[in-house]
Formats: structure tokens, C-alpha cells, sequence
């Protein structure tokens, strides 16, 4: 079961400007293959379909609990896309009728014409979805959960490292500083993952995955939005996403981080967080489109629900 809290992770600063086509881009590492609802997903499901659990318990509790992070960046990208959507096209006038906003302003989402994805303005309030830059849907397919722990950790390694590369190409692709305070956050807690997924195959197998592959290169010097969650140590952190299971992560997450030798730490509870921004309403797209609910009638259903 999860307990949702109304925070993000981090707290994401204020696009300077709407920027549709960033946003197109950002939804690469949401509902891209090697996207967040993809690390979501693939944990999710070996963690449910976990035989064995109380054998090789600390292996499951890695798993379980890197999924319970990952929901936490599919909030973290939505908002990022969100926030870059806000604005971008004219916002319409509450106040004037249908018929004289249609003759002052026949086209007021025109300006998503030159959008490269115009399912944000046709299928959403200007918001995210749960698909890729080019407008694909994250499908299942993406999802790997094969029963056999070594396959698994091994396509999650694979995962999180192709994960850090669409980042990297993201952050490189867009200029806006939203994406990239995001992006730079992903990329030190992506890391994380990196570094675990490839300690746990070398705890199973006895196998040297750094010295077999020139992975982890969880480098983040080029990135100052990372190097500022690195400067705190959060590179070096597992956060525990439970107030009381998971207790044998501390068995896989230790030792020497790769890239600066300090101790790695398992950390009990989930990063501090920050509220999620106010999304500004989007008249002209009926988003949200609750000027004509009456509060007096919400109670009514309220109280007749028991509520």
C-alpha cells in the first residue's frame, strides 16, 4: 500500500517562459521506454511477483523499495511538463460570454498549432500524459519482470543506465531552467539506483559489474544542478520510503560510493520535499472548468455519502 503525500521531491523553480516544445521533450523521461513510468512499473511488478522474498529478503527490500521512489519522479516530471505547459497558449477571458470571446479571440489555442505535441492541448488541460516526446503511449511492454532475480537486476541496470542517458540528452536538449533543476535532481537519484542495482549483482553473483561494464559512470561534474544535490550528500543516500519495513537494505547499500569514496548510507524516510506549484487555471481550454459547481451542492453529496 502507499501513503501519498502532497509534496514533490524537490522543489522546481518557475519556467521563465512557456515552452511547449521543452515540455514535448520532458515527456521522454515520463512515458519513454526508458522513462520514469517505466522504473516505476518494472519494480512494481518484480516486486509483487517477488518469489522467495523471506529467503533473499534484502534483494526484494532494494527492489519494493527503489519503486516507491520512482513514483515520486513520475510526480516530479508531470510537474516539470506542467509547469512548462502553464501559459502557453492565450489564456481566455472568464468573464466574457462564448459568443464575444469568439469574436474578439476566434482562436484562442492557435498558438498550440506549433506544438510538437499537440495531444497536451487536444487531451489534456495543457498537462502531462502518459506518453513519450513523440506523442507514443507508455505501454506494458516496457515492462520486464521475469521471475529470475539475476535477469532482473541485470535489465534493471540496464534500465536505470539508459534511463541516465535520456537525461543527459534532455538536458542537453532543452535550455529552460525548470527541466533542468529537474533533470539534475533525476540525475543524482538515478545514479543512486545505478550504483545499487549494480551492488546487488555483485552481492548475488560475486561478479565485478563495474569492472565487467565501464559502469556506473555516475559522473555529475558537467551538471551544476546536480552538483548542488551532491554538495549535500544525497548521492550517497538510500532513502528507506517506509516507517517500518525494508530493514535489510543496509545489506546490499554499503561501502564506498565509485565516483568519491564516501560511506554510503541508508537513511530512514523520504527526502524532506516541497510543495507542488499552483497550477494557474487555462480558461480557454475549460481547464479546470469548475466555475459552475455549487459548493452548497458538493456538501449535500458530502454528507449523503458520510463524509
Amino acid at each position: 500500500m502507499i501513503q501519498k503525500f502532497d509534496k514533490l521531491a524537490m522543489a522546481l523553480p518557475v519556467p521563465e517562459a512557456p515552452d511547449a516544445n521543452a515540455a514535448a521533450a520532458v515527456q521522454e523521461l515520463l512515458g519513454g521506454k526508458f522513462g520514469e513510468m517505466s522504473t516505476l512499473m518494472n519494480y512494481t511488478f518484480q516486486s509483487f511477483n517477488f518469489r522467495g522474498r523471506q529467503k533473499i529478503r534484502p534483494f526484494y527490500d532494494l527492489i519494493s523499495n527503489i519503486a516507491a521512489e520512482e513514483y515520486s519522479h513520475i510526480e516530479l516530471v508531470s510537474a516539470t511538463i506542467n509547469l512548462l505547459l502553464t501559459g502557453t497558449t492565450a489564456r481566455a477571458d472568464r468573464n466574457k460570454t462564448p459568443e464575444t470571446a469568439n469574436k474578439t479571440d476566434p482562436s484562442p489555442l492557435a498558438q498550440a498549432m506549433g506544438a510538437r505535441n499537440s495531444y497536451h492541448f487536444l487531451g489534456s488541460g495543457q498537462t502531462a500524459l502518459p506518453m513519450d516526446s513523440m506523442g507514443q503511449p507508455w505501454t506494458g511492454a516496457n515492462v520486464t519482470a521475469t521471475g529470475n532475480l539475476k535477469m532482473d537486476l541485470l535489465h534493471n541496470f540496464f534500465l536505470e543506465c539508459g534511463a541516465r542517458a535520456g537525461k543527459i540528452r534532455v538536458y542537453e536538449m532543452v535550455s529552460d531552467p525548470t527541466a533542468r533543476a529537474m533533470v539534475g535532481f533525476l540525475l543524482v537519484r538515478g545514479g543512486v539506483h545505478i550504483v545499487a542495482y549494480a551492488r546487488a549483482l555483485e552481492k548475488l553473483t560475486g561478479a565485478n559489474v563495474s569492472a565487467l561494464l565501464p559502469i556506473p559512470d555516475v559522473c555529475n561534474k558537467k551538471f551544476p544542478e546536480a552538483m548542488v544535490h551532491e554538495a549535500k550528500g544525497i548521492h550517497r543516500i538510500m532513502y528507506r520510503w517506509s516507517p517500518e519495513d525494508y530493514r535489510e537494505l543496509d545489506k546490499i547499500w554499503n561501502g564506498p560510493h565509485p565516483e568519491d569514496g564516501e560511506e554510503l548510507i541508508v537513511q530512514d524516510g523520504m527526502p524532506e520535499g516541497a510543495p507542488w506549484p499552483d497550477l494557474d487555471e487555462e480558461p480557454q481550454l475549460t481547464a479546470p472548468g469548475a466555475d459552475d459547481i455549487d459548493p452548497d451542492m458538493l456538501d449535500w453529496y458530502g454528507k449523503m455519502l458520510g463524509k
